[in-house]
């Protein structure tokens, strides 16, 4: 294993600040660092129980279990009641008990994967030092930047991870500054795709209404990339002009949704929460979604980060919350429920694995609102590293017995998960995950991770901005945009 992704510093389950890039990293509270202290001690405790060594017992299900455990220790000691990680006594010591908790066949569907293209045209004009700062620009490439690439997303999602297929998107900005363009995405998805067809990797188009031309180029992705949406950032905004729009207003919402479907793609993702800072923070709210859904009931509409915003700790629905997943929930209320959006965990998830009570008001609220059938798996990878750990946070997380009585939310089932890990997505995506599995077994990348998992050699990493220096520094690339 190489020097940095030596596991004897991480934790396989991942607990830190990192952010994705669009918003300042939020430092753990007191319970947090308490739960990731314990963790360390915990895989300390394990191996040598077990007489391995640290690098073996990290590696294997054992790790993750000592590390979920702890956590639990930890935010039941601190009164945080409402959620938990559901795992035997036994699970970090016996392989069947963590296993049990940990492991699974589910079809995973990613709906948010990133990488960065180190070759692209946007690194004229970014120079030398670009993503120099990020906590993973040592990771031992001659060009720091291909620690960010294609090869990194392809070992951390499709071999470090059990995700069977994801979707490549793209980060706020235009055509000319976007660290992921066209071309390098396209030639992503065909590395991952098998030549009988199977595609392990869909793509996202994109389009800023408020840029100048962002309409008239979706024509030219439609025809050469297919993009199975399009995705949106409502609030983004060039200097000088508009600093964001809302999906039902008519000058730049409506002509985008109507450029999709005359283009053929009925698709709409749209980030929603995760503000960028105070310019457009208005348009980071979900108050347009239920409107613009009822309006367009041909379009389905995916809301993604499912409108979180860290400044608003999430707790039991409130109607008059000016931010947060409460917006988008109070938006589908006040336009009639309309069955054509659904919720996307993305950045989401893994930001409330740090609190279990607050993950259980998130979740709760989520499914109570939009049903078991209409929330989606993403996980912003690679910005967090591999997705596994939020994987095996949520196969074991549950919602309390209490909270789910007191508020009405759903029991986490193993069939409900199926669900938000996959099945939900593949349906709007027109995909038969019981078709594909056969061919996945058999295709190129399913014959590489056979082969690498007689030896892994996870980092455990994170990618991302985790110090507001690293966040500033990250935006100044970005000329002050995120």
């Amino acid at each position: 294993m190489t020097a940095h992704g030596d596991p004897g510093t991480r934790l396989p389950i991942k607990l830190d600040c990192t952010s994705n890039g669009e918003f300042a990293p939020v430092p753990l509270d007191p319970d947090a660092r308490h739960a990731r202290a314990l963790a360390q001690a915990a895989l300390v405790d394990g191996a040598s129980r077990l007489g391995q060594s640290r690098r073996r017992y990290v590696v294997s299900l054992l790790g993750a279990a000592a590390s979920l455990c702890a956590f639990n220790r930890a935010f039941a000691a601190a009164g945080r009641a409402g959620g938990s990680y559901m795992l035997a006594e036994e699970a970090p010591f016996e392989l069947a008990a963590a296993a049990e908790a940990l492991a699974g066949d589910e079809f995973i569907f990613d709906v948010q994967l990133h990488h960065v293209n180190p070759k692209g045209p946007w690194r004229q004009r970014a120079g030398p030092n670009a993503f120099k700062g990020m906590p993973n620009s040592n990771c031992g490439q001659a060009d720091h930047v291909e620690c960010f690439s294609s090869g990194a997303l392809l070992k951390d999602v499709f071999l470090d991870s059990d995700t069977a297929m994801g979707v490549l998107s793209h980060v706020p900005g235009g055509a000319d500054s976007n660290p992921l363009d066209f071309e390098a995405a396209g030639a992503t998805r065909d590395s991952a795709n098998a030549l009988d067809g199977t595609e392990r990797l869909l793509l996202h188009g994109r389009c800023m209404p408020t840029l100048a031309g962002e309409l008239d180029g979706m024509d030219a992705q439609a025809a050469r990339f297919r993009p199975a949406a399009f995705k949106t950032y409502t609030q983004f905004g060039p200097p000088g002009g508009p600093a964001g729009f809302f999906l039902d207003d008519d000058r730049h919402g409506t002509p985008f949704i109507d450029r999709a479907r005359a283009l053929g793609v009925r698709n709409i993702a749209v980030h929603k929460g995760l503000a960028f800072g105070q310019r457009g923070y208005e348009f980071s709210t979900s108050r347009d979604i239920g409107p613009a859904a009822r309006r367009h009931p041909d379009m389905t509409f995916l809301v993604y980060h499912a409108g979180f915003d860290t400044s608003v700790k999430e707790g039991p629905y409130d109607p008059e919350a000016r931010a947060g997943v409460d917006v988008l929930i109070r938006s589908m209320q006040e336009a009639g429920r309309p069955g054509n959006v659904y919720a996307e965990l993305g950045s989401t998830w893994r930001y409330v694995m740090r609190d279990p009570e607050q993950a259980a008001h998130l979740l709760g609220k989520l499914l109570k609102a939009f049903g078991e059938d209409r929330v989606l798996w993403g996980t912003d990878s690679i910005w967090y590293g591999s997705p596994q750990d939020q994987i095996q946070a949520f196969r074991a997380f549950q919602i309390s017995l209490e909270f789910q009585e007191k508020f009405g939310y759903p029991a986490l089932t193993p069939a409900l998960k199926r669900k938000v890990f996959g099945l939900n997505a593949a349906r709007v995506y027109g995909l038969k995950p019981d078709a594909l599995r056969g061919r996945l077994a058999k295709d190129p990348v399913q014959r590489r991770k056979a082969e690498y998992l007689n030896d892994p050699r996870p980092s455990f990493a994170t990618y991302g901005p985790r110090t507001r220096e690293e966040f500033l520094a990250l935006r100044r690339l970005q000329g002050g945009q995120p």
